[in-house]
């Protein structure tokens, strides 16, 4: 898998990133700040049409976008973005397999394949979009936080991406100093419905009644207290689950279950 290299970075680009930071540190006041300040940064740093940061929810298959948004991305087209979830390169990347680096589209798909794809002919030629980049500052059990910077016409440099991931570790121990990841922990409610699980999944009920706990963000010891098992069994379920399902993450068990 694709991970950027520093190699070309000049000096010019280390004194601009590193004034990315110092700006995002100095707005982290609220949320808004963070947004803000990281959004002009970013665009300042690598040029985008677009630049949002995504929050996805890997269960539902929702997302929401925050920053320079205005006027761009309507409920018509946030629809056709979910409509394509699942198959969107970049969620499969950062969101099941865990990259933790900087990743482009085309570092997945040639450009003639991605315009091949029902994504871009449904979501992406909508709003005039074919090269698309995202940084990922938020991989948990069930959420994707990324920021993701969209263009037409000219795809992001290789230079361009080392440049992202150089501010990508930063920008994410700053978004965990924000209210964010209180929206973003855990519900304490009962876990909710696996839609396709009882009757494509080949799991026992037990086996479902974990994975369900999986899906509502509760780690290994949360689950082993809230069905009344010790943590090493919770660990063997997950083991027997990752097998028949054919997935080696917790995050990818249950976008496979709901597949």
């Amino acid at each position: 898998m694709y991970v950027p290299r520093p190699d070309a970075l000049k000096a010019a680009d280390w004194r601009a990133a590193l004034g990315l930071v110092n700006d995002v540190a100095s707005a982290l006041a609220d949320d808004g700040g963070y947004v803000h300040a990281s959004c002009q940064g970013l665009q300042r740093l690598v040029a985008s049409e677009l630049t949002t940061l995504s929050i996805c929810h890997l269960v539902s298959g929702r997302r929401t976008v925050h920053g320079d948004v205005a006027g761009t991305i309507g409920a018509a087209e946030r629809d056709c973005f979910d409509r394509h979830f699942r198959e969107h390169p970049l969620v499969r990347v950062h969101g099941e397999q865990r990259h933790p680096h900087v990743h482009r589209i085309s570092d997945s798909l040639s450009p003639l394949a991605f315009r091949r794809t029902p994504l871009y002919a449904d979501y992406y030629r909508r709003i005039g979009i074919d090269c698309v980049l995202a940084m990922p500052v938020y991989q948990s059990d069930g959420w994707l936080v990324s920021w993701v910077l969209n263009r037409r016409g000219r795809d992001f440099s290789d230079r361009e991406a080392a440049l992202l991931d150089q501010v990508r570790a930063p920008l994410a121990r700053f978004f965990q100093r924000t209210d964010w990841m209180q929206r973003l922990a855990p519900s304490t409610h009962d876990a909710p419905p696996l839609r396709a699980l009882s009757l494509r999944a080949p799991l026992t009920p037990r086996e479902r009644e974990v994975l369900q706990w999986v899906a509502a963000g509760k780690t290994d010891r949360d689950i082993a207290a809230i069905v009344g098992l010790g943590v090493r069994t919770v660990h063997k379920h997950l083991q027997h689950i990752y097998a028949k399902l054919g997935v080696e993450t917790r995050t990818a068990a249950v976008m496979r279950a709901l597949a």
